[in-house]
């Protein structure tokens, strides 16, 4: 073999071995990017279904509407739906779409966008409130504790959803999922915690929450101080092992 042959052969035996590592190289940085992709993504899905777990919804009607064409009719239907976490967080969607799923996913995210807070004291609302909507009235009042909800399907839903335990409610006029619900948070949005009102009507809180109410709220907010007490002497005791 000559010697213009042999370089030649090692040229060819270099380039492979470059375009090999090249690939080799090419192959790895793909696997990394898509592990860290996976990984952002796999944690964001992690996210996502934590805060599905977190959250109450509750399908409280849907309904089928159909638009007539000059070549038939179309189907579509809107679902009603009521999101909270049961804690005193509340929203209320409108979903509308071909398919039930969709309409309620829309719901779903519809409600998560209108969320507001319910004050509470000790698992019901702190005074009697009247809530309208067009032609739906309805009426919420306070409940000593193991009342339970005394509700209607469509109240019943929001006061779950809302973390209100017990409640006395009344539903007038129209009889409709959309008014009944609107009404409900109408009348959820007019509570007021028991400083906003002493402050408005230039009085103290005793004045004008019942004793038992005080009660009631001081009782809750000394087991939730106990509870965190017992929540850091916990993690004390393991960093002490």
């Amino acid at each position: 073999m000559s010697d213009n042959e042999k370089e030649t052969q090692v040229a060819e035996e270099t380039e492979k071995t470059q375009a090999t590592a090249e690939t080799t190289n090419n192959d790895e940085r793909r696997s990394r990017r898509g592990q860290r992709g996976e990984g952002r993504r796999g944690r964001n899905r992690d996210r996502r279904e934590e805060n599905r777990d977190e959250m109450l919804d509750r399908v409280v009607t849907i309904n089928r509407v159909s638009k007539t064409h000059k070549g038939g009719r179309t189907f579509s239907f809107a679902a009603l739906v009521v999101v909270g976490d049961g804690n005193g967080t509340v929203g209320v969607g409108y979903g509308k779409s071909r398919e039930v799923p969709a309409a309620i996913a829309k719901g779903q995210l519809d409600a998560k966008k209108h969320m507001f807070t319910v004050p509470r004291i000790r698992g019901t609302v702190t005074h009697p409130v009247t809530g309208h909507d067009h032609a739906g009235t309805v009426m919420l009042r306070p409940a000593a504790p193991g009342t339970g909800v005394i509700a209607g399907g469509a109240v019943r839903a929001v006061m779950e959803c809302a973390g209100i335990t017990d409640v006395l409610t009344k539903s007038m006029g129209s009889a409709t999922a959309v008014n009944v619900v609107r009404a409900t948070v109408d009348a959820l949005k007019q509570l007021e915690d028991p400083e906003e009102i002493a402050a408005r009507r230039g009085m103290s809180v005793q004045e004008v929450t019942p004793d038992a109410m005080l009660r009631a709220r001081a009782k809750g907010i000394a087991e939730a101080a106990k509870a965190r007490e017992e929540a850091a002497a916990k993690a004390a005791a393991k960093d002490g092992e």
